[in-house]
């Protein structure tokens, strides 16, 4: 297996490293392409990969390939490769609001074409994958596609209706999660603690918290349930946040990030 990155930032850098820790390829196997002497460096120096300045020359050597650009890239780099596509090649998007019927319009042939969603926390190897393929795709490589996207965090297939709704729950959500543990530690400071313990406590509550909704089953009502003790301390901060609009917020922030999306 060949594989392919067509842009070398923080997603596609991500995903490498998944893919070479959990030994679904070698250095040598990988190459990845960028105009930016800076990327391209960065990358080969990491990970020893091969890497070009040409998306041709990427895309004709990989079998898989990853178009790993931002959305209003797409049309010129597809324009750029699709001469040297064929039916032996597996693409695999990252772009918000480019549907599978897309990416084939701009190829202007069948190819086989996987869509996913992933997030930044693929970095840490906490990502989550939304995955969805169009009808050229068969099951043996679509599981293939799982393993790699699934080095980096979780990967699971979703009708490809709900990737906007994706992009804003999981996508995009990073960074609302970011505001709120800032938000957190800045409390934490005016009560008097020092700026860097007050990230330590917020993030580790955060991340725990997280933990419990995915290894204990319950419903996060039911959680925070648990914590709201008669009369304390977290009920009444839960008061105050529902008073706020926080939830609201939260969610209009959500269907506000899932409309832009639609609209990519």
């Amino acid at each position: 297996m060949k594989l392919g990155f067509i842009g070398t930032g923080n997603m596609a850098t991500a995903m490498m490293g998944g893919i070479l820790a959990n030994g679904l390829a070698k250095a040598d196997e990988v190459i990845g392409a960028d105009p930016s002497e800076a990327g391209r460096n960065r990358v080969q120096e990491k990970y020893g990969i091969h890497v070009t300045d040409d998306n041709k020359t990427a895309a004709g050597q990989a079998d898989i390939l990853v178009l790993s650009v931002k959305p209003q890239f797409y049309a010129d780099v597809i324009e750029g490769i699709k001469d040297v596509i064929t039916d032996r090649h597996l693409i695999i998007t990252i772009a918000p609001g480019k549907t599978l019927d897309w990416v084939e319009e701009q190829f202007g042939k069948p190819v086989k074409i996987i869509r996913t969603m992933p997030n930044t926390p693929a970095m840490v190897g906490e990502g989550m994958t939304a995955v969805c393929k169009n009808k050229y795709v068969t099951e043996e490589e679509m599981e293939e596609a799982l393993k790699i996207l699934g080095s980096f965090g979780k990967a699971e297939v979703i009708p490809e209706r709900l990737m906007d709704a994706v992009v804003s729950v999981s996508g995009s959500s990073p960074a609302y999660v970011f505001v709120l543990i800032e938000a957190m530690a800045d409390a934490a400071v005016s009560g008097g603690m020092p700026r860097a313990q007050a990230y330590k406590f917020a993030a580790q509550a955060v991340m725990g918290s997280a933990k419990m909704v995915l290894e204990t089953g319950k419903h996060p009502a039911e959680l925070k349930d648990m914590v709201c003790s008669p009369a304390g301390t977290t009920i009444e901060a839960v008061r105050v946040l529902e008073e706020m609009g926080f939830r609201s917020a939260v969610i209009e922030a959500m269907k506000t990030c899932e409309e832009i999306s639609k609209s990519l």
